[in-house]
């Protein structure tokens, strides 16, 4: 058994996500270096990530949610490092990814990095393009799923062996440096699929309506509150009014460590997160993969 490479994340009732978590790092790297932080002590958790090492917390809501999540991840991944060369932890709708043209797969690329940093792969959003895609994801999200789009925001420091601590949502780092190595994708699956996207809204907005109180007095993303939702099936039409590109992001990568800074004086480090509203086709070497 393989005691390199972890992968770390949280979940609560998100059963399409921890699948596709599951059958990503669970084949990658093993189901016993698999660590599920189970919010709520889910039967459907315990079930599904059975062979993974489960942790179970109490579910109960609260407004500063996403702040006490980071910090029992931060926490958790810290101790794991006693015992594993490198941690990828992210949300459980968030797959690091290597290019299948890199010729390595997930465990083998990680096991060759260097410790002590935080490696930050350039973040895409796979989208359903319900105009032309009308097959369901089963098992399998890319080949049913052909289509992403750069997602700035989900350039985040995934891959970690260093003390340094992570910002609420995952988003910053409290680290000087920027790693952001060829070959290397972070694949969010919010929006893979028109029907368990509105199924996760659904979930998101009942959480926040049990919490009780409005964005402005909660640390949870934004996008979890009702009034930020907006029409589900606008939010998927305007996809195919993006512009197509090839499959390249050699500038993208440019400009985040050209604009790699402090961010204020919080002691996190940021780069430009600009938006280039453009549509990618992957490349069919990538099918399969998650």
């Amino acid at each position: 058994m393989q005691s390199k490479v972890a992968a770390l994340t949280m979940v609560r009732s998100d059963a399409f996500f921890l699948k596709k978590w599951l059958r990503h790092y669970g084949t990658e790297l093993g189901r016993e270096n698999c660590y599920v932080v189970s919010h709520g002590r889910g039967e459907d958790v315990a079930e599904l990530a059975q062979g993974c090492n489960i942790i179970g917390i109490p579910g109960d809501p609260h407004p500063n949610f996403d702040q006490k999540r980071w910090t029992l991840l931060n926490n958790i991944l810290q101790g794991l490092r006693s015992y594993y060369d490198h941690i990828i932890v992210g949300d459980v709708d968030e797959l690091v990814v290597v290019d299948p043209a890199q010729g390595q797969g997930l465990l083998e690329w990680v096991s060759a990095q260097p410790v002590r940093r935080a490696i930050t792969p350039v973040g895409v959003e796979v989208i359903h393009r319900v105009d032309l895609e009308d097959a369901p994801i089963d098992d399998v999200v890319l080949g049913p799923r052909r289509f992403i789009r750069h997602a700035p925001h989900y350039s985040k420091p995934s891959i970690v062996s260093c003390g340094a601590k992570i910002s609420r949502g995952g988003h910053f780092m409290k680290y000087d440096q920027l790693h952001a190595p060829e070959g290397l994708y972070l694949f969010h699956l919010k929006f893979s699929d028109f029907n368990e996207y509105a199924a996760a809204m659904d979930r998101r907005n009942a959480t926040t309506t049990e919490v009780g109180v409005g964005v402005r007095d909660a640390s949870i993303g934004r996008h979890w509150f009702t009034e930020a939702r907006g029409e589900d099936r606008e939010v998927f039409d305007a996809f195919a009014q993006r512009t197509q590109k090839a499959f390249d992001f050699a500038s993208i990568r440019e400009a985040m460590h050209s604009s790699f800074r402090p961010r204020g004086d919080t002691g996190f480090y940021e780069f430009a997160r600009a938006d280039d509203n453009l549509i990618y086709e992957l490349p069919e070497r990538f099918f399969g993969v998650i």
